[in-house]
């Protein structure tokens, strides 16, 4: 049986392409859950009028995605990590911080599952990560890994004033 369907339904087609299926499958399946209609000629009509307002839809979102990536190009985050005596990072950058440093210091939500990252970030400097934001278009991310700055406080340092709001450290503890 030959049927349209209204949504996209993964390994079978998109919406409004027309597919052929078991009969018993569009009966029980597809059509109750109005999933699908049935291949007749003023469904085929409105199919083909389907596939030109999605293909229209998806060639605006591809546009936007385009603009939004040359706006990308534009800008960078610098992201402060601590490091070690020997220039190491603790641990490494995540898509997690690079989508947190550009909502903070831009404004801009990323989301942070299509950024990808090639390899680990664990060394200071410039780097450059994939944003994947349409099927046909990525971005490349510009990210300033820093050593992040050294708050004597936390450190303990002798004579640094204590951190604003920490306890004081008890007398007589060991």
């Amino acid at each position: 049986m030959e049927v349209i369907l209204t949504q996209n339904i993964e390994n079978l087609g998109t919406r409004g392409q027309v597919v052929r299926v078991a009969d018993g499958y569009a009966r029980n399946f597809l059509l109750p859950r109005k999933l699908a209609l049935p291949a007749t000629k003023g469904h085929l009509k409105t199919a083909a009028q389907l596939r030109a307002a999605e293909a229209r839809r998806e060639e605006q979102r591809r546009r936007e995605a385009e603009r939004f990536a040359a706006r990308l190009r534009e800008i960078s985050v610098t992201i402060p990590v601590r490091v070690g005596e020997s220039g190491r990072l603790y641990g490494s950058v995540t898509a997690q911080d690079i989508a947190q440093a550009y909502l903070e210091q831009h404004g801009i939500e990323i989301d942070r599952r299509h950024i990808h990252i090639p390899e680990s970030i664990r060394s200071l400097g410039t780097q450059f990560v994939r944003l994947h934001l349409h099927n046909d278009v990525n971005a490349e991310l510009m990210v300033n890994v820093v050593e992040a700055p050294a708050h004597k406080a936390e450190t303990g340092t002798p004579g640094s004033p204590a951190k604003a709001g920490s306890p004081a450290p008890a007398e007589g503890s060991a």
